[in-house]
């Protein structure tokens, strides 16, 4: 009886070793990942002691606009604007720290006031004086702090399906916990898994394909991102956003997609309650990502914005 207890209990913990094994989704090589995913016109530059994945493209001379992405995400997100845009306007694009190409802060600090300071630092490095600021998600919350705290920095200020209001199960001041199943993503990164969590920001049919999935699954799977992503979340505390919102003085664009999941179009009516110049365009039938799912209705819509 004990020795077939102990012969289960063997092999039990061999098809758990395998298992393990199976699931188990390193680091993909540094070298690999940029040969893939930084061709020109990718650059990485020194700023604030990080490595900053870069694209910084159109005229020189050209109004700057300064593209922040959103949550687990890159500047890749960004790709669809750059025929459509970069005649008229200087695109500069990032990896933020903590994510794609970029990779960790050093510091480990992922707060908001790390990410004004580094990009008011890029911008520096640029010698762009001031730039029209897009942000997408938790970029958009990003850029709408980057706007109150260097107002002498942003020209106008574009906030696609913003991050910032609490939700439901969210409340301010408070740090939020990583659930379980995200803690083991340091270890492994089922496609499928990756797959369905990925498919809640698209609405538009066919825009989610197989390239657009191995692009994502690389970036996450970039060194050290996975990490980064952990150690950001208990450094997300949210707080009360009107008194900041209400001292932002430069236009604001609220572009939104009607079919967007993750952050409502009912939210934009928060914005424009809490801001002093705003507006807001609702694509239909689009998601939460605009600028992949419409790249062009969503770039027209900016260029009206910014030419105005």
């Amino acid at each position: 009886m004990r020795r077939r207890m102990t012969f289960a209990l063997l092999a039990l913990l061999v098809l758990l070793a395998g298992l393990a094994w199976a699931l188990y989704d390193p680091d993909r090589p540094r070298a690999a990942l940029e040969a893939r995913w930084a061709p020109p016109p990718s650059r990485f530059l020194d700023v604030l002691g990080l490595r900053l994945h870069v694209r910084d493209t159109g005229p020189r001379d050209a109004p700057a606009v300064l593209l922040i992405h959103g949550f687990a995400s890159s500047l890749h997100t960004w790709e669809g604007w750059d025929p459509l845009l970069a005649d008229r306007f200087r695109l500069v694009r990032l990896d933020l720290p903590g994510f794609g190409l970029t990779g960790p802060d050093p510091t480990g600090d992922y707060s908001d006031e790390r990410a004004t300071a580094v990009l008011a630092a890029l911008l520096d490095r640029l010698g762009i004086a001031r730039a029209a600021v897009v942000g997408s998600s938790m970029g958009g919350r990003i850029a709408w702090r980057f706007a109150a705290a260097r107002p002498d920095r942003v020209t106008k200020l574009v906030l696609m399906a913003p991050d910032g209001f609490a939700s439901p199960g969210r409340g301010y001041g408070e740090a939020p916990r990583a659930p379980v199943l995200m803690r083991a993503l340091r270890w492994t990164l089922p496609r499928p898994l990756l797959r369905r969590a990925t498919a809640n920001a698209y609405a538009v049919p066919g825009v989610l394909t197989e390239a657009v999935l191995d692009r994502t699954r690389d970036m996450l799977l970039a060194p050290g991102v996975r990490g980064a992503i952990l150690a950001r979340l208990p450094q997300t505390v949210l707080q009360p956003p009107e008194p900041i919102l209400a001292t932002i003085r430069m236009p604001v664009l609220l572009l939104w997609g009607e079919q967007d999941r993750a952050i409502p179009a009912t939210h934009a009516a928060d914005y424009l309650r809490a801001l002093q110049d705003a507006r807001a365009v609702v694509l239909p039938g689009v998601g939460h990502v605009p600028m992949e799912e419409a790249p062009a209705v969503s770039a027209a819509a900016l260029r009206r914005f910014l030419e105005q």
